[in-house]
């Protein structure tokens, strides 16, 4: 199926609209066309101006820092907008569905029904493992739009093997989008290798974790350029703030030393599960590709509520599906992780 049928009617006729940034660009001295104040009030460079709509800088620094041709990069206001413009590109509201593997990332649900898009979901299997045959069932019954895989996964910080993601993108006749928010903490490969031979599939990375942006909301999805030229079309026409842009590039400038960093955070994960293990009342660390460890403990409640009362905040996901009693517990710095088990380990032990 091609991509122009999965489009809802309306985004396939759709006229984008054209801003003064998208009528123009080059160099100019004078810029009256946009309606701007020509005053900087507070002295950031070009701050008075309307931003790339394009986000080309970005786009160009995520290129090379990732070897992905710029025509197949749009950027988002993080990783949700660019999810929530696929629901908009491809469900209908009250007619077309979405397919989800809980637990899982919460938004994909959210952004749904915010788009009034029916939500069918497959439980994972008990190890975090995806149930194929199962899923291949549901895509047959129901024929989703949208599928969402989160590899490696939040909560759970399992990654989905390329191959598994393969077989499904491809039996899949909807979009497979998977979000690969936590891959820069894995030795996993990113399956925008499979999208030269599957359009079908859009990969979401970002910038909020292991590049320590997650203040400036840089998203990022890699797609057939066709995707990418209709979610240019949908998506808000300024929707990059200049300082984030300008953060981003700067970021990306500095990719070595970003994945340096990453790779030390992923020795001191393996350092701080290990002493997870150690402690009474730990009843079992995940393993995890992502910059956090889930984590079960007796009476997670009570754990996360006294481990608050001491200033350490971790994230109860309890009452995700397959989590109970588990705490979300990201990896911080050395110090910041001794606080945490230290605290982790006094909780436990007045049980």
């Amino acid at each position: 199926m091609s991509i122009e049928n999965l489009l809802r009617e309306n985004i396939r006729a759709l006229e984008p609209y054209s801003s003064a940034r998208d009528d123009f660009s080059g160099s100019a001295s004078v810029f009256l066309d946009a309606n701007e104040n020509y005053q900087n009030l507070i002295s950031f460079d070009n701050i008075n101006r309307y931003p790339d709509p394009r986000s080309m800088a970005v786009k160009k620094a995520f290129s090379k820092a990732f070897g992905i041709d710029t025509k197949n990069i749009t950027i988002g206001n993080g990783s949700d907008e660019l999810i929530d413009i696929l629901f908009r590109m491809f469900c209908e509201c009250k007619k077309d569905s979405v397919l989800l593997m809980p637990p899982t990332y919460g938004e994909y649900k959210v952004l749904a029904a915010i788009n009034d898009v029916k939500v069918y979901s497959i439980i994972q299997n008990s190890d975090f493992t995806l149930n194929v045959e199962k899923i291949k069932n549901y895509l047959d019954k129901y024929s989703p739009k949208l599928m969402f895989i989160c590899s490696p996964n939040n909560p759970t910080g399992k990654s989905v093997p390329l191959f598994v993601i393969n077989e499904l993108a491809n039996y899949n006749k909807g979009i497979t989008v998977v979000d690969e928010a936590y891959l820069d903490f894995s030795e996993n490969q990113s399956a925008v290798s499979l999208i030269e031979k599957n359009e079908r599939i859009v990969v979401l990375r970002t910038l909020s974790k292991a590049w320590g942006l997650a203040g400036g909301r840089i998203g990022i999805a890699i797609t057939s350029e066709e995707i990418n030229n209709v979610m240019y079309k949908v998506k808000y026409p300024y929707n990059i703030p200049l300082p984030s842009q300008l953060c981003a590039v700067k970021a990306l400038e500095n990719a070595d030393k970003v994945r340096s960093e990453a790779k030390q955070m992923v020795i001191e994960r393996e350092r701080v599960k290990c002493e997870l293990s150690s402690i009474s009342g730990v009843e079992k660390v995940f393993d995890s590709d992502a910059n956090f460890l889930l984590v079960r403990v007796k009476e997670a409640d009570l754990i996360y509520q006294k481990l608050s009362n001491k200033g350490v905040i971790v994230r109860n996901r309890s009452k995700e599906i397959l989590c109970s009693s588990c705490l979300r517990i990201t990896i911080g710095s050395k110090e910041e992780n001794q606080l945490m088990l230290e605290y982790l380990k006094e909780a436990l032990s007045e049980l």
